[in-house]
């Protein structure tokens, strides 16, 4: 007599992908022709410039919770013009089981392409644990400007467990990759003076622009808690701490306003 067949469980959590393809329309402008949302991963086409195309991330559904699995995949062609963002700032909440959730992003941008990807916060909620990878593969002359701004906690409340990587490579070489954790069964000394002494909101500012190789910005500082890396390529880091997700704002949109390419078109 024969055993019954093993019963294989489906995956804990939610699994979701949005997919964006840009591509230059032979006119001067952008087209989308892939805008591919799933589950709470929603997409919507903006109102742009006259040479690129505008895309925001809509939440759907309240994610991603314990156990979720979120991924957003953007590509843009030779030529071709995309800006990225999101309609509200996403919660990172607990799940039933105690798993971790992910969230990844995959931008890559071909030669003479440009992207800014400026979501809106990522907020930590107490009890939750999740982990963000960002990837972006740029061709030596494309051009990107990526802000990440995280807070540990509502209002008042302690955070959950954040583990995020961010790396980038510009023509197949390593331009950038670093990783943090904060929040309780993070490493020790994630809030002590030499990590985020006492703050709650953390944020950077990543451009790469091909003008840089001519005229490389220099390091600086931008206040108290704020300073200005320039990378071993054509680009430079932003890195700030705040008290609050306003005041870090307010120093990254001064850092993008002095470093940042403006939009195309």
């Amino acid at each position: 007599m024969t055993g019954a067949a093993p019963v294989t469980l489906p995956p804990a959590g939610l699994r979701a992908t949005a997919r964006i393809r840009a591509e230059a329309d032979g006119r001067g402008g952008t087209a989308l022709p892939l805008l591919a949302g799933e589950g709470p991963l929603a997409l919507r086409r903006t109102r742009g410039t006259a040479a690129e195309a505008g895309v925001m991330l809509v939440g759907a559904m309240s994610a991603p919770l314990g156990g979720d699995h979120l991924t957003v995949e953007a590509a843009a062609g030779p030529g071709a013009h995309l800006a990225l963002a999101s309609a509200a700032a996403t919660l990172a909440l607990p799940g039933r089981g105690g798993e971790p959730a992910r969230y990844d992003v995959h931008l890559t941008l071909e030669d003479g392409a440009s992207v800014r990807w400026l979501p809106e916060p990522l907020v930590s909620v107490r009890g939750s644990d999740l982990r963000v990878r960002t990837r972006v593969q740029l061709a030596p002359t494309a051009r990107l400007v990526l802000r990440e701004e995280q807070v540990l906690g509502r209002c008042g409340e302690v955070p959950g467990l954040l583990r995020s990587r961010l790396t980038a490579t510009r023509g197949g070489r390593p331009l950038l990759d670093q990783e943090l954790a904060c929040g309780p069964g993070a490493p020790g000394g994630w809030d002590g003076p030499a990590g985020l002494a006492g703050h709650r909101a953390l944020g950077q500012l990543l451009v790469v622009d091909p003008a840089f190789a001519q005229a490389p910005p220099s390091a600086a500082v931008l206040g108290e808690f704020a300073v200005v890396t320039p990378l071993a390529g054509p680009a430079v880091l932003v890195t700030a701490l705040a008290p609050d997700a306003l005041r870090l704002r307010e120093l990254l949109d001064e850092a993008a306003r002095t470093y940042g390419p403006p939009p195309q078109g």
